[in-house]
């Protein structure tokens, strides 16, 4: 095994208070704009939801990406301009792609507004490919039960998308990209595939160590192209671990839209504001474009 330090960076999220949230961002940062696909990485809660609050992301708009709600506790109410209306609970995915246009909307389902309602779990955003930023939107549903998973003495792998240590998941995606969850007893290991190109793990709970460093919950480590690298837990661990090869271009950021082009950013802008893009049927609210 080389003898290499893996780490290339050491993220610290900012964290947001919103109300009943806590949110961490571990991505895009100064430092870091992007892992492979992955552009965009919050953290939210644990928070447990008094009588009277929920979550309530009214009607948004995305351009060019494809957006993943991962659930450790809690559920989520997913509605979208395509007309899909599910909850989403842990372990299951909701992939929903927005191409050239989608709006939806995310809220705590009525079973979740009475109290005592748990919320806990980490949202992505992958940036299509340039020759797809312009695609159909798209949304699919996969049950927990689809999802492959490896269990061994110590160990839980949840495989969420991308093919590695033998498994293959069935989520649809528009480019490579490597997203799993990672839980591990204290003293246990795993190594990272080098294969998979661009690496990073944020751990979300407990303490990991990663050659001579250790490395603690709420903070993200992205790894050296093509080092090998042995993750060890030690204390009990829940890491998600995602990657992929490098984007094919910068891409800017603004609000909930993602280009390679300024010129796409400033029509979406533009799209929002005079109502021309798709509506959520049954959630009429309103959200303004930031000043």
């Amino acid at each position: 095994m080389s003898t290499q330090d893996p780490v290339h960076l050491h993220l610290v999220p900012k964290e947001k208070d919103i109300g009943d949230f806590s949110v961490r961002r571990a991505l895009p940062l100064r430092e870091c704009r992007s892992v492979g696909p992955f552009v965009f990485f919050d953290h939210f809660g644990p928070v447990v939801l008094r009588a009277g609050k929920a979550m309530d992301v009214r009607p948004h708009p995305h351009i060019g990406l494809s957006t993943l709600t991962w659930l450790f506790e809690g559920e989520i109410r997913h509605q979208d301009s395509l007309g899909y209306d599910l909850v989403i609970r842990p372990g299951e995915v909701n992939w929903m792609t927005a191409g050239r246009g989608i709006v939806h909307s995310e809220r705590s389902p009525e079973s979740a507004r009475h109290g005592n309602a748990p919320l806990y779990g980490i949202q992505v955003w992958l940036a299509l490919p340039k020759e797809k930023e312009e695609m159909d939107p798209a949304f699919f549903h996969y049950d927990a039960t689809e999802i492959p998973r490896m269990e061994e003495s110590g160990m839980q792998l949840a495989l969420i998308t991308g093919e590695a240590f033998g498994l293959s998941s069935p989520v649809h995606v528009e480019s490579p990209a490597f997203y799993a969850e990672l839980r591990m007893q204290a003293g246990h290991y795993l190594a990272f595939p080098v294969s998979i190109g661009e690496r990073a793990i944020y751990i979300v709970e407990g303490s990991i160590r990663l050659g001579a460093e250790v490395f603690e919950a709420g903070s993200m480590v992205v790894l050296k192209p093509g080092v090998e690298a042995r993750i060890k837990a030690v204390v009990d661990c829940l890491c998600m671990l995602l990657g992929g090869p490098p984007l094919d271009g910068p891409r800017l950021i603004y609000w909930n839209f993602v280009s390679s082009r300024p010129e796409r950013i400033e029509q979406a802008k533009e799209d929002w504001k005079q109502g021309r893009f798709p509506r959520v049927e049954g959630d009429p609210e309103f959200i303004p474009l930031p000043d």
